[in-house]
């Protein structure tokens, strides 16, 4: 039963990301801690952090192929994060459970807020690194790199507009340009938390077939529903924010006793 629903909750997290194109990872560390009944929070942030990893560098593949990522700005991004991502690993190993997925709730707040906004499609798409832009990326990738070591989490919502803020390239780059440091973060984050024996790996492995096989459907049905992807990014919100308000409860109850 462990195992299908690891798979099961790795499906609907590689669904949500191949439906949406971002933001369905958040949903990786309350799924293995609630529903797969992972009952350290740090093992399931460990364990999250490296099946993110893994699906964000299958999904580059793809983005490669298309030509949409920016290489240099994305390596100095991603280098720059890396520092930033164990940092954050590193403290974050070091809080106590129940105050991390309190904490963890509060960013998923955020992130339903930023998906209700939306982002904006502008930018240069034939933008080239400079020694300015290198500068911002690097100061930026430092932030979310800590941000996304500390939660275990993907952190593409966060990447892609701290990409486009630090280089001025469009969307569509930065998305692609995301997975290089959602990948690399992850695998950072995965990183350290292994070598303190906290990342279950059999469930790791199922999550991520899981996560293969839920983004392969969700990618075929986002054709069929391009049109509808703004109510689709706003429908998934309010879910996020439904989960966030049952992180707040459990982990506050968890706090008290």
């Amino acid at each position: 039963m462990g195992d299908l629903l690891s798979f099961g909750s790795g499906s609907l997290v590689g669904f949500a990301l191949g439906v949406l194109g971002g933001g369905g990872s958040i949903l990786a560390v309350p799924l293995l801690v609630y529903v797969v009944g992972v009952k350290d929070p740090h093992v399931a942030i460990g364990t999250s952090a490296l099946a993110v990893s893994v699906n964000a560098f299958a999904n580059l593949i793809s983005h490669a192929r298309a030509g949409t990522v920016k290489w240099p700005c994305a390596i100095v991004f991603a280098v720059a994060g890396i520092g930033g991502a164990a940092l954050g690993a590193l403290l974050g190993r070091h809080i106590d459970g129940q105050h991390l997925m309190f904490l963890f709730g509060l960013v998923m707040l955020a992130v339903a807020a930023g998906m209700f906004g939306g982002r904006a499609a502008g930018g240069d798409p034939l933008v080239h690194i400079d020694r300015g832009i290198a500068v911002r990326l690097v100061g930026t990738g430092l932030v979310v790199g800590f941000l996304s070591g500390f939660f275990g989490i993907g952190g593409g919502f966060l990447i892609v507009p701290a990409i486009m803020l630090g280089s001025g390239m469009a969307t569509i780059n930065a998305v692609g340009s995301s997975l290089v440091s959602v990948g690399a973060f992850g695998l950072t984050t995965a990183a350290t938390y292994a070598l303190a024996g906290l990342v279950d790996w059999q469930v790791a492995a199922i999550f991520v077939l899981g996560g293969v096989a839920g983004g392969l459907a969700g990618v075929k049905l986002s054709v069929h529903l391009s049109e509808r992807r703004g109510v689709l990014s706003k429908t998934f919100a309010v879910a996020v924010t439904f989960v966030a308000a049952f992180v707040l409860w459990k982990s506050s109850a968890g706090m008290l006793h």
